[in-house]
């Protein structure tokens, strides 16, 4: 159903995101960070997707790309003022453990 929405609305971010989701919630976490990775690529002011993005990759081990993800995230928010996810990302970025 979502990727039928998709393919009706291709310039609305919400079906990807939400599919997205659905994937990183069955634990599908490679299809979804790949399409999480393909919103941010496209809609890079879509604030929403910074934080499920860089929590798929620390479910992987990614961690250093994780802190991009969510550095990456806190600049989309200063840039659109979303601070509610602003506080979010920054909490997750603050939560990683120290790089190497």
């Amino acid at each position: 159903m979502l990727e039928d929405f998709i393919r009706q609305r291709p310039n609305d971010p919400f079906p990807r995101y939400a599919l997205a989701m659905e994937h990183k919630n069955a634990g599908r976490l490679d299809e979804a960070s790949k399409m999480f990775s393909e919103l941010m690529g496209s809609t890079p002011d879509y604030t929403a997707t910074y934080l499920h993005a860089g929590n798929a990759l620390v479910a992987m081990g990614q961690v250093d790309q994780a802190r991009r993800v969510y550095e990456s995230g806190i600049a989309a928010c200063l840039r659109s003022g979303d601070t509610h996810a602003r506080g979010e990302l920054e909490g997750a970025l603050g939560g990683l453990p120290p790089s190497a």
